[in-house]
């Protein structure tokens, strides 16, 4: 549940989104070590699914309007992208992280 607040929350509010998601992760796991376990993985799973999100749409739009040639350059400028988000969900999985460990501590 805490990937999918990430990965919906995660673009238009960094940050927060990525807090919210750890939280909702660690409240479902109850306790603290297992909350943090749990907002670490929704935070990866989330840039990940992020990530693939990016080069599924870049791929679309070149197809849309490139063609063939166009996929492929709409490819490689997600791909790009997409290894950028997966970086970007490096430092989002820490902020996760805390998320969960405060969420589990309130489940305790």
């Amino acid at each position: 549940m805490g990937f999918l607040i990430i990965a919906v929350t995660g673009w238009a509010l960094p940050v927060i989104g990525h807090f919210v998601g750890g939280l909702v992760a660690g409240l479902i796991a109850r306790g603290i070590g297992r909350g943090a376990l749990a907002g670490f993985l929704a935070g990866i799973f989330g840039g990940i699914i992020s990530a693939i999100l990016i080069i599924i749409g870049a791929v679309a739009v070149g197809g849309l309007l490139g063609g063939i040639l166009g996929g492929l350059v709409g490819f490689l400028a997600g791909l790009i992208a997409g290894i950028v988000a997966l970086i970007l969900a490096a430092f989002g999985a820490i902020v996760a992280v805390i998320g969960g460990l405060i969420g589990g501590l309130i489940a305790g």
